[in-house]
């Protein structure tokens, strides 16, 4: 109706009605009908769901009528539908500002449910191991939408063809245009075994085997499970790059995820099929004649300036080249030295020499094979051996690298290697790297095998690497870390290989060198999962091994970083490991693994009720010792439920630091006091101390948040009563696809859902903090134990319960409160720590006040003694539960807290059990 109204007009209706005309005055008089046409037609639209059409007239409209918000109502939908929720999200935010400033008041009480939902459905964009392209990908347009509706129908896709045909680029050009908000991309060119995969891809997810998040994670029971937890529930694309060689392996772990990822997508490259029903093929063509002469065109003019190209000269060797992009830019790289014809003249030959030779390969992989096996037979025999040599080093290398593994004189080999197209030259973070083509480093390895030099190498690699992790061990825990940071991780796939080769053949010198530099990375890039494999892997050989004088400092370093990873809660694998640091000889404490291998060693000794060697620790002359010592002091005496000798312990930390010059005690000295600050409500010094952790990252090796400082800042406003800046972290910390690595762990929708309440949206932060407790199960799935019963659990559970309670919305957590209760009654509850025990009893208490049980008011005063975990606010503020129990019975309440003020530690645990199982007190 409201088209067909509008099609009454011709053009637009004049707004001025000062004129003679009469049809124009008419017009004028009649234009508020055109309006309200026109606003009828958009609101029409976008409710028939044709939000496409309807963004334009209903921005239109709302720029003529800038207050309506049922206009604004439908333009949200339809821009969250077409553009994303972020989009619609800043609209909404600009309105809520805009009607703030002018108004004073909210949106409506629609515009806000709409808000909510955004929230809900706006997942963080994750992009992980897709890198920007080096330069333009030439005659792949089709190739990519021909992969991108395969991918809309299909839940796998493997793009097939032979080595050197571009299925990696191809697959990246698709994975930058996905519409996925998770993506990932795995390459699996260094895994060797099809039983290796799965975990191969875990930990590239970041939730590899080990210890999984914060302290007191569970660790993964199989690498699946973790794998589809860090997904996520919605769509999600993961790329498997290079799948050939392990193709059975990568078979059943996509068929296993896609058994249990409903919105997953797989794009996976390979040299042939992975062989599932779920699959559909994408055979990848042969470049173009046209498209592959203007390759060899670019590749040839960049290798030299000016260089005649002939183009019927260049149309005829690249029709020797099967359009190939590495044969036409191998091929290309010979001008430096060769006309057009002479390369085609040559090409030729070689080609013609290797038709006849194995069968039982495809005819393309011969034609590739032939064109790197040209480009060996014109190296000199030095270049040769120095390619076999360098094929062990999967990561690309260094000149340094180089210059150990080869001698002196390599670096005339290297620019040989470099004007031959069989190693590329980048410059990186870390410096100048080399980097074989993986088929060229493919080639180079059977040649290095067929040569009988496979030891040889493998153990110049090994020498390497111990060098490498005697002279950086300890870099990345000193003020020197910025500058080495990105070196060691430029080498981590080299370490890792060099590592495997050492375990397999028992070297004590290099397992020790190689696991110091790696768990001195992964420590402190907060990689715990790689860290706890790793101190797994090596607690047995480090044991056994007697290092000699040069090895002793990487031996201690290995077994400090690995037992520190191992020691809250893998107590029988950390043993060997305090084993090694205890028969090593002694050194001044004098670094900070050396301060920390003082107080590791400590550790069997530091027994109650007065430990007296933790003491005599915190009292020594040297700073570090006593900062490391002070910082397990604070967990011991949180143990111990002595919560102000916990906080002063945390202040004389920081304290101490200022004698030091360690960014890595830095940040986390501080990091631990904002966390004790948050726990117990101090939102205005846990913000002092993130601020002081965020200005030492930097000098931790760079501005990656590897412990949550922007999640401590998003509570940390919370607490202060400024949920605006706490969106504003919140966001920066989804941005870092933190919630997605470790859903289980993450603070993210207990955030959120304090953000809504702190705005007075109850709804949304009680919807918020339901999906936060329905998430647990999900994501700790993959853990050992039952995952309600984890501490950080425990403590959404309970948030979760109180924010209900004082909303008087008991019923959608019925469920919740009564496996808390069961929870109190049985034994699980001797192992829980006494805050968690208390914030649970909490959320019990708040419960009871609403449904006005009688022993309500004292669980509300025992939780208190017990210390209550204050993050989450303004749900778990200490006013509010204070409030509500005085105002329920401020005698009883009284009482009870002089009750409980005189009880000790077994005694309140006794207390705790007795109101959650009043039948038999």
């Amino acid at each position: 109706a409201a088209e067909a109204g509008l099609a009454l007009w011709e053009g637009a209706p004049e707004e001025d009605g000062g004129t003679d005309d009469p049809v124009a005055a008419l017009r004028a008089e009649r234009a508020p009908v055109h309006r309200d046409l026109a606003r009828a037609r958009a609101l029409a639209l976008a409710r028939l769901g044709r939000y496409a059409e309807a963004v334009g007239p209903l921005a239109r409209t709302l720029a003529r009528l800038p207050r309506d918000e049922e206009v604004l109502a439908e333009l949200l939908r339809a821009e969250a539908a077409t553009a994303g929720p972020p989009t619609a999200l800043a609209r909404y935010a600009t309105y809520r500002r805009g009607l703030r400033e002018d108004l004073g008041t909210e949106p409506g009480a629609q515009l806000r449910d709409i808000h909510a939902e955004l929230l809900r459905d706006e997942p963080s964009v994750v992009r992980h191991g897709v890198p920007h392209e080096p330069n333009q990908l030439l005659g792949r347009g089709q190739d990519i939408d021909a992969v991108e509706r395969l991918l809309r129908d299909s839940r796998a896709v493997t793009v097939v063809g032979p080595g050197g045909l571009g299925k990696t680029r191809l697959a990246y050009a698709v994975t930058r245009r996905a519409g996925q908000r998770v993506v990932h991309a795995v390459p699996l060119a260094g895994v060797a075994a099809d039983a290796d995969i799965a975990a191969e891809v875990a930990s590239a997810l970041g939730v590899g085997e080990g210890r999984h998040g914060s302290v007191g994670g569970r660790a993964p029971a199989d690498p699946v499970s973790g794998i589809v937890g860090a997904l996520g529930a919605g769509p999600a694309l993961l790329v498997l790059d290079n799948c050939e060689h392990v193709i059975g392996g990568v078979a059943g772990l996509v068929q296993a995820l896609l058994s249990r990822a409903r919105e997953l997508r797989v794009l996976a490259t390979s040299r042939s099929p992975l062989g599932l029903t779920s699959e559909a093929v994408y055979a990848l063509p042969e470049l173009a004649p046209d498209t592959s002469a203007e390759l060899f065109g670019q590749r040839a003019r960049a290798a030299r300036p000016g260089v005649d190209l002939p183009p019927d000269a260049v149309a005829e060797l690249c029709g020797h080249l099967d359009g190939l992009p590495l044969a036409v830019e191998l091929a290309a790289a010979r001008v430096r030295a060769l006309s057009v014809p002479e390369i085609a003249r040559r090409l030729a030959d070689r080609f013609a020499l290797l038709r006849g030779g194995v069968r039982d390969v495809p005819e393309r992989h011969r034609t590739l094979h032939a064109v790197v096996e040209w480009s060996w037979n014109l190296l000199a025999d030095e270049a040769r051996a120095a390619m076999r040599t360098l094929s062990v080093f999967p990561g690309g290398f260094s000149t340094d690298a180089a210059e150990r593994v080869l001698g002196e004189n390599s670096l005339d080999v290297l620019e040989q290697l470099v004007d031959q197209s069989l190693l590329t030259v980048a410059d990186t973070p870390s410096g100048v790297r080399f980097r074989m083509l993986e088929t060229v480093r493919e080639f180079s390895a059977a040649r290095c095998a067929e040569s009988g030099e496979e030891e040889r190498a493998f153990g110049q690699l090994c020498l390497w690497a111990r060098e490498f992790g005697i002279g950086h061990h300890d870099t990345l825990l000193g003020p020197r870390s910025p500058d080495t940071r990105e070196l060691i991780k430029s080498e981590q796939d080299n370490l890792v290989t060099a590592l495997r080769h050492a375990l397999a053949r028992g070297e004590g010198s290099t397992i020790a060198a190689v696991t110091a530099v790696l768990a001195a990375l992964w420590s402190t890039d907060s990689d715990f999962a790689r860290l706890s494999a790793l101190a797994a892997d090596t607690g047995a050989p480090l044991s056994h091994y007697r290092p000699e004088p040069e090895y002793v400092e990487v031996a201690r370093a290995a077994a400090v970083l690995c037992a520190a990873s191992l020691i809250v809660d893998h107590a029988p694998r950390v043993l060997r490991h305090l084993v090694t640091l205890r028969r090593l000889p002694p050194a001044p404490p004098d670094t900070l693994l050396r301060a920390i291998a003082v107080v590791l060693a400590a550790v069997p000794e530091m027994l109650p009720p007065d430990y007296g060697v933790l003491r005599e620790l915190c009292d020594s002359d040297y700073p570090l010792v006593v900062s490391v010592a002070e910082s397990v002091a604070t967990y011991v005496w949180e143990y111990e439920h002595d919560i102000a000798r916990t906080l002063a312990s945390a202040r004389r930390v920081v304290d101490v630091l200022a004698a030091v010059d360690s960014p890595p005690l830095e940040v986390m000295g501080y990091s631990r006091l904002s966390q004790l600050c948050l726990t117990t409500g101090d939102g205005d010094a846990a913000y002092r101390n993130l601020g002081a952790a965020r200005e030492a990252l930097p000098r931790f090796g760079d501005e990656n948040d590897y412990v949550g400082i922007r999640w401590g800042f998003a509570l940390a406003c919370l607490q202060r009563g400024n949920p605006d800046e706490a969106e504003t972290w919140q966001r920066r910390a989804e941005a870092d696809g933190t919630a997605q690595k470790d859903p289980f762990y993450s603070p993210d929708l207990g955030v959120r859902a304090e953000i809504a309440l702190a705005r007075g949206d109850t709804g949304a932060g009680l919807e918020l903090w339901r999906r936060a407790v329905a998430r647990l199960p999900v994501a700790g799935a993959g853990y050992d134990g039952e995952p309600w019963h984890d501490p950080w659990a425990l403590q959404i559970q309970a948030t979760a319960v109180t924010a209900h309670a004082y909303a008087g919305r008991l019923a959608p957590v019925a469920d919740t409160v009564d496996r808390l209760r069961s929870l109190l009654a049985g034994p699980a509850a001797t192992f829980v720590g006494l805050p968690v025990l208390g914030t649970v009893l909490h959320a019990l208490g708040a419960a009871g006040l609403t449904d006005r049980t009688p022993e309500a008011v004292r669980t509300i005063a025992l939780a208190e003694r017990l210390w209550v975990l204050r993050d989450f606010q303004p749900t778990m503020a200490a006013a509010r539960a204070r409030h509500a129990a005085e105002n329920a019975d401020r005698a009883a309440y009284t009482d009870a807290v002089a009750e409980y003020a005189a009880l000790g530690r077994d005694e309140l645990r006794d207390a705790a059990r007795a109101l959650a199982t009043p039948d038999r007190g």
